[in-house]
């Protein structure tokens, strides 16, 4: 089975147009319908406010903790 995707809008009948199919005439098919994942920038935006911002690492190999703070150093 081979797939074709055609992204398209529904009509404001909430109908669904799909024109020039690479398909033979009378030929069977399958229709699976998904929502466009990419259609609103803006809510993937805010879901990821970091996205795209600096990092900074002060001092990446060190210790996360004081060693004073280590029950097995006392």
């Amino acid at each position: 089975m081979n797939a074709i995707r055609i992204r398209t809008e529904l009509t404001q009948n909430y109908e669904l147009l799909l024109r020039n199919l690479p398909l033979k005439k009378g030929k069977k098919v399958e229709v699976i319908i998904l929502e466009d994942e990419f259609e609103d920038t803006s809510a993937n935006q805010n879901r990821f406010p970091l996205r795209g911002k600096p990092l900074r690492y002060d001092d990446p190999f060190g210790s996360a903790t004081e060693t004073s703070d280590w029950e097995a150093a006392q």
